[in-house]
């Protein structure tokens, strides 16, 4: 379990407002995970300076100077290598990556898979509106099949990545979804997955309400329901994967598989066994003239 650290004053909502204006369009998903992320920082008991957030590119990430605290804005699809570099060098400090489905299932899919793979200890919240929003409603890997969008007005030619068999097939320790109309839901799901061992893969369903006219947010509110509050036991991976999968007529939300088991990556590296510092305490200055005398 990744470690919180402990303050002597509580933590307020105040804390991680900025003066900039949100420019998300009205009742895009944004607000909700803006609005859920701060509360379940609050609720942690984390202040601004002690969490370090990251942001792809994409409408999501236009919240990056919406929130006070350490904020990095990267590239495109590539969040999770940063973030768990962050991470790895300052083990003490929780990390939260933020990516849309266009970023992190086409040109970060790679990252994605060794992030997963490699169980770095970091959050990743899932920004999934079926879309790039922010250049204008084009298709995503994550697009429905037969749905008109800009640039494919007649519906994308490839196949639909199933998402969450994907990320099952990788092993994850660590899977949950929510919806971005129930607030509540949210806090609980990513105050677990600040909370796990390692990678925690957060699926965040949002509505688009520009671009995406298929996954609306009363098509969501409709079908979403909390699997942990109908019984669903997150230990058992066959079921869990199976309600994953399983979204023609109800959604599972909530905790779906956590493993706490499996080792992350920073507990599997050996010539950090029994290190008490992090690497950011070990850094300084060397004299490295000797060493290029007998490289000339």
């Amino acid at each position: 379990m990744t470690q919180i650290p402990l303050q002597t004053t509580a933590p307020h909502l105040s804390e991680y407002h900025t003066e900039n204006k949100c420019t998300w369009c009205d009742g895009c998903g944004d607000y909700g995970i803006w609005t859920a992320v701060k509360r379940a920082l609050v609720e942690l008991n984390l202040h601004p300076w002690q969490v370090c957030l990251c942001y792809d590119v994409g409408c999501h990430g236009n919240g990056s100077d919406k929130i006070e605290g350490y904020r990095f804005h990267g590239l495109h699809g590539r969040v999770i290598p940063f973030a768990a570099g962050a991470k790895l060098a300052n083990m003490k400090v929780p990390v939260i990556a933020f990516g849309g489905d266009g970023a992190s299932f086409s040109e970060g899919v790679g990252h994605l898979v060794h992030g997963v793979r490699s169980n770095y200890p970091i959050t990743f919240v899932l920004h999934n509106n079926g879309n790039y929003g922010l250049t204008t409603g084009q298709a995503s890997s994550l697009t429905w099949q037969g749905q008109p969008m800009n640039v494919a007005p007649n519906g994308i030619p490839e196949q639909t990545l199933p998402s969450m068999d994907f990320v099952f097939s990788l092993e994850p320790t660590f899977v949950a979804r929510a919806f971005t109309g129930d607030i509540k839901l949210m806090v609980r799901v990513l105050k677990a997955a600040m909370q796990h061992r390692g990678f925690a893969f957060v699926d965040m369903l949002q509505a688009c309400p520009t671009y995406n006219h298929f996954a609306t947010h009363e098509y969501l509110l409709e079908k979403y329901y909390d699997a942990n509050a109908e019984g669903h036991d997150p230990n058992n991976r066959e079921q869990a994967h199976k309600l994953a999968t399983e979204t023609k007529d109800r959604i599972a939300c909530g905790i779906l598989y956590q493993n706490e088991e499996h080792p992350h990556f920073y507990e599997r590296l050996v010539p950090r066994k029994d290190k008490q510092t992090t690497l950011t305490e070990e850094v300084a200055k060397v004299d490295v003239s000797d060493l290029w005398k007998e490289m000339i």
